[in-house]
């Protein structure tokens, strides 16, 4: 019998398309699958509880898939460096495989795990599992990166995707191995009073199939930008845990061509797509320029002012603005750790672009309470919506009132959030702005106890100009008189 291998899951707790488990399994039939709960990175000031919640639910089920293959889930508490290494002495185990995570911490995790395992001489295999291209697989002509996204999924789409790996057959227990039963959230030092959604493999397929074969894919262009609606995937935890497989994924939309019947479900179909792409290209982004997860993507505009009030910041966090849209989208991260994607772009440029907050408040405070919470994704969104990143147009504002009136027009999502708010009638609801019915719509929040705007959206958006516009002028200017570049 060949001698055992371990599998260090990461942010990859399935079975299926898990490409580590598959190449573990091809070296030996004695696969000892280990998580590692790193201190370090629970202490982190930006781990969310509810993410820490999502893991365990999530680890629960693994453990339990595991067992019915006679397999025990080993978990262990310490630096994964130390633990691994000697996991593997103890069990004579001579390599280590695990799935790579390319965010800044992770990789130095690795590299200690690569160095530690080597001094004691045992083997480690890290493999690409969290994309469908990595880093380097997508290039210009010359080689280079893309900075922009529309060359960047041009190219994406334009190459072939893999297949799906299947779980795999015949693995085989470590005599005398049992698995012991998985920390408590109180354990690992956290407290979570947000509602969040189900984990583990079995929730995430359902949630794929119910988008996919359900067919609600083909509304998605359309649906996706109503918060009211049930019109997007729910797959985001799901996909920063790897409850589920990007390969999986993909082959499910592709499943679904054959039910196409008209341009509009098709181009909802590739809109779906596209999301998937925006996904792996600022996880690109944060591989080819790592300096964006404590800046902006343009260094330039780290000169841009802010006016940073923190009491405006916590009237952000706790829903008190003023703006109904804004309030029920932090509301619904506050007691769900979600937020719809429309809302995210809404809440993130009312907070810079508005309040005149440091976008990296809220990309912080964002990590703190989403169970979907993933460094790439989450940076690249507020670096887009402060108009610091990548995006070739950059400045967008958001005018609160109006995405209120045209994607919650009836105020479905905002009374579901703003309880205080659901018996008023939605003219009154939806106001913000100096109309003539100003005064009888803020008569009529006051009465709920419902706070006035803090900010005037008109005059704020001017200002967030100004500076803005000092910042490329002072850019020009550097350029003409033949200083470099920011890079």
């Amino acid at each position: 019998m060949t001698s055992p291998v371990l599998l260090w899951h990461r942010r990859d707790l399935r079975l299926g398309d898990n490409t580590a488990l598959h190449e573990a399994a091809q070296r030996s039939s004695q696969v000892v699958p280990v998580f590692i709960f790193d201190p370090q990175m629970l202490r982190r000031s930006d781990m969310a509880p509810a993410r820490v919640a999502f893991l365990l639910q999530a680890l629960q089920e693994l453990q339990e898939r595991y067992a019915q293959m006679g397999i025990p889930l080993i978990w262990r508490l310490g630096d994964p460096s130390v633990e691994l290494r000697c996991l593997a002495i103890d069990l004579g185990a001579r390599a280590v495989f695990w799935n790579a995570d390319g965010e800044p911490f992770a990789l130095q995790q690795e590299s200690r795990v690569q160095a530690s395992l080597a001094a004691a001489g045992i083997q480690s295999f890290s493999y690409q599992d969290m994309l469908l291209h990595g880093p380097g697989e997508v290039l210009t002509q010359a080689g280079e990166p893309y900075s922009v996204f529309t060359p960047f999924w041009r190219r994406w789409a334009s190459l072939p995707k893999p297949d799906p790996y299947p779980i795999p057959k015949g693995l085989q227990p470590v005599s005398g191995l049992k698995a012991q039963p998985l920390p408590t959230l109180a354990d690992l030092g956290f407290v979570c009073d947000q509602r969040i959604p189900a984990a583990g493999e079995a929730a995430a397929q359902a949630l794929l199939e119910d988008f996919c074969q359900g067919l609600r894919i083909l509304d998605y262009e359309r649906a996706r930008n109503f918060p009211a609606e049930p019109g997007t995937s729910l797959l985001s935890p799901h996909l920063c845990w790897g409850t589920i497989g990007i390969r999986q994924v993909w082959q499910a939309t592709r499943e679904v061509e054959a039910e196409v019947r008209s341009q509009e479900a098709e181009s909802s179909l590739q809109t779906w797509r596209q999301e998937l792409c925006w996904r792996e290209f600022y996880k690109h982004v944060l591989a080819h320029w790592p300096h964006v997860e404590t800046g902006a993507y343009r260094r330039a505009f780290d000169a841009l002012e802010w006016d940073n009030r923190q009491d405006w910041f916590q009237a952000w966090c706790t829903g008190q603005t003023g703006y109904p849209i804004v309030d029920a989208a932090m509301r619904q991260l506050n007691e769900t750790g979600w937020m719809h994607n429309r809302c995210r772009m809404i809440v993130a440029s009312f907070l810079t672009k508005d309040l005149l907050i440091d976008w990296r408040w809220g990309e912080r405070y964002f990590m703190q309470k989403l169970v979907d919470g993933d460094l790439a994704a989450n940076n690249g969104g507020w670096q887009w919506s402060a108009s610091v990143g990548t995006d070739p147009k950059p400045l967008r504002i958001f005018n609160p009132a109006t995405q209120a009136a045209r994607y919650d027009p009836e105020g479905e999502y905002i009374r579901r959030y703003l309880p205080e708010l659901a018996r008023l009638d939605t003219p009154a609801l939806l106001w913000v702005g100096d109309d003539p019915k100003g005064a009888w719509a803020l008569r009529e929040r006051r009465s709920c106890g419902y706070p006035d705007p803090i900010v005037d959206h008109k005059v704020q958006q001017q200002a967030f100009k100004r500076r803005y516009q000092a910042v490329q002028q002072a850019y020009s200017r550097s350029v003409r008189d033949g200083l470099p570049p920011p890079s």
